[in-house]
């Protein structure tokens, strides 16, 4: 069984590490990704996959977070808060198997370690709205266990 709460935090180290330093994709997915997984295929496999996928998806992500970032520029959000609103968009979007519930709780969980005091209800807002969107626009496909067909609203 996969830690995957580590693995996304692997992801985030790798994408900042990525954006910080200039370093090739593939250096950085050498000396994080693969280090961090060790010999867990599966782990390394969700990470790189996740990885790449946040990577190629950087503008279509970037265009559901700004509109929901109300009278603010994405440019001027911390870089830990929009890395972590990229990979959750990104699950949201490319991990079926993934519920949206565990990405949000992940993501929340992590930019309170990673990020501001004020991030997690940020971040939490900005994806509450997102997953609004693209569940109205029938962008999000889930399967398997644990997953209902539908949003429920309070």
């Amino acid at each position: 069984m996969i830690n995957r709460r580590h693995v996304r935090e692997t992801v985030l180290q790798a994408l900042y590490a990525y954006k910080q330093s200039g370093d090739s994709v593939q250096y950085i997915t050498d000396t994080i990704i693969k280090e961090q997984a060790g010999g867990e295929k599966e782990a390394r496999r969700f990470a790189e996959k996740l990885f790449f996928t946040t990577l190629e998806s950087e503008n279509e992500l970037d265009e559901i977070i700004k509109k929901h970032i109300k009278n603010w520029d994405i440019e001027r959000l911390a870089l830990i808060d929009t890395l972590v609103l990229r990979m959750s968009l990104c699950e949201f979007l490319n991990f079926e198997e993934i519920p949206t519930k565990v990405t949000i709780n992940e993501a929340i969980e992590i930019v309170k370690k990673f990020s501001t005091a004020k991030s997690s209800r940020f971040v939490n807002g900005i994806l509450d709205a997102s997953l609004e969107e693209l569940n109205r626009e029938g962008k999000i496909s889930k399967k398997g266990r644990g997953l209902i067909d539908h949003s429920v609203n309070k």
